[in-house]
């Protein structure tokens, strides 16, 4: 199942029960991401939503990535979608 989120994109595969995440911002990845790992991303999203100078990720743990505090909601948003998928 494809997943077009406001900030992330990527694919919903239900028989591994894992999602590829592709897209982030404007930035191409291939990263599959197991139930727990999207868990933990949208808690702790969640926990510094209200950090007005956003959050910085990382891509293959060697690009950061800024997030605004709006980017944060939405990823947030794209997040609760996504964990609805899993089962």
């Amino acid at each position: 199942m494809i997943i077009n989120g406001a900030v992330i994109s990527g694919e919903f595969d239900q028989p591994s029960n894992e999602f590829s995440l592709q897209k982030i911002k404007h930035f191409y990845t291939e990263s599959t991401l197991k139930e727990n790992q999207v868990n933990t991303l949208y808690e702790y999203l969640t926990k510094h939503k209200d950090d007005v100078d956003g959050q910085v990720i990382t891509l293959y743990d060697q690009m950061p990535i800024h997030l605004s505090q709006s980017e944060i909601i939405q990823i947030i948003a794209d997040l609760e979608k996504i964990r609805t998928l899993y089962h």
